[in-house]
């Protein structure tokens, strides 16, 4: 008789964090830092931590700028902004400030000078994929709209109970590899006191989790299969229930758990630093690649050591799907960028004050970044 052939099921979670989450607010405060030294030192050099908890705002790391920077009034306006301006929730602008910024280590500055070398060594990992119009797997594009949404209906007001914080979790069910339906919808809101559980509940429903799916023209998954505050309540936001850290949310900020990551966070850091601009390098030369027809799936590979120039290690790997011979996957990637450190950074020109906004809702997948222009040929 012959063998019926049956289709192979899986599941695959992604997870997001709203704008106002603790890490969140340390990846904000150190990348405002950053903006705010390129702006007028494109060739400053900056390592930024920033640990925010409970009424404390704390800064560490390295920097090397002719820019003169009000580092606290820049901590304090970022937080402000991301909504933390009551007192008693145990952390707003008004919090505790500390500054333990020092001058760039000289040994670094030396291998980084004029762009020639890299600022640390690293591998770093961009990842690209049909199943989504940005070119990006469907669980952690979802789940970074999900928290874009709860942040947008709560600075619109149209969900007013809401506070600055939360999370999403977005598992989907793919057959044979393709995605083919969403099987559950975690949300977590901060809320008031005064709004039950069940408001809450059909609030995020009706407001963020419908629109959402519908957008991407997704069914809604079963009552069951949506969770809203697993806990029941959750009236605290912020640093005063969980401290918070800079780069910490790392497979948030890439592609959620779906590619490899690599050795360190992006937020904080100048280009010269390739855990952020081999990162962006990494994806622009995926997402190309896919958009080119040249693949369906691309995982591009880069590792550098500090103070060289030029990759140890080039790999693109596209899962059997690829539609040319692997040489030419590499001649197109030659062509497409450089990617010695100056090439990157001139090619996607980086040195501009362009990342305050990657500090929410991923690092890829969205429009307005270089490394996410897909270029014609």
């Amino acid at each position: 008789m012959p063998v019926t052939s049956t289709k192979k099921r899986t599941l695959f979670t992604s997870e997001s964090v709203c704008a106002g989450h603790p890490d969140k607010i340390c990846d904000a405060i150190s990348d405002a830092i950053v903006d705010a030294a390129l702006a007028q030192d494109p060739k400053s050099h900056t390592g930024i931590e920033t640990v925010a908890g409970a009424n404390k705002i704390a800064l560490f790391g390295e920097i090397k700028t002719s820019a003169d920077l009000n580092f606290e009034k820049i901590a304090r306006d970022t937080v402000q902004r991301l909504g933390y301006t009551v007192p008693a929730w145990g952390f707003s602008q008004e919090s505790e400030f500390s500054n333990d910024i020092h001058q760039q280590s000289p040994e670094i500055a030396m291998g980084v000078e004029d762009d020639e070398g890299a600022g640390d060594q690293g591998m770093m990992f961009g990842f690209a994929c049909d199943e989504t119009p940005e070119l990006m797997p469907l669980p952690i594009t979802l789940a970074h709209s999900l928290t874009r949404q709860i942040d947008e209906v709560r600075e619109q007001k149209k969900l007013s109970f809401l506070r600055p914080d939360g999370k999403s979790q977005v598992t989907i069910r793919y057959e044979d590899g393709k995605p083919v339906g969403v099987e559950k919808v975690v949300a977590a809101v901060a809320h008031d006191e005064q709004t039950s559980a069940v408001e809450v509940r059909t609030g995020v429903i009706e407001e963020v989790i419908k629109p959402t799916l519908a957008r991407y023209k997704l069914d809604l998954p079963s009552d069951s299969n949506i969770v809203v505050n697993g806990t029941g309540l959750w009236h605290i936001p912020g640093p005063e229930s969980d401290a918070g850290l800079t780069g910490r949310k790392i497979v948030v900020d890439g592609y959620g758990g779906y590619a490899r990551v690599g050795g360190g966070a992006f937020s904080g850091k100048d280009p010269s630093k390739v855990d952020r601009s081999g990162a962006y390098a990494a994806r622009y030369i995926a997402k190309n690649i896919v958009a080119a027809g040249l693949a369906s799936k691309c995982e591009v590979g880069l590792a550098y050591v500090i103070g060289q120039p030029e990759p140890l290690m080039q790999t693109i790997d596209t899962f059997g799907t690829a539609t040319v011979s692997e040489d030419e996957l590499h001649a197109f990637k030659d062509k497409l960028l450089k990617t010695t450190v100056r090439g990157i950074i001139e090619g996607l020109d980086l040195r501009r004050p362009i990342y305050g906004k990657t500090s929410a809702y991923g690092h890829f997948g969205r429009d307005g970044f270089p490394w996410e222009v897909v270029k014609t040929h």
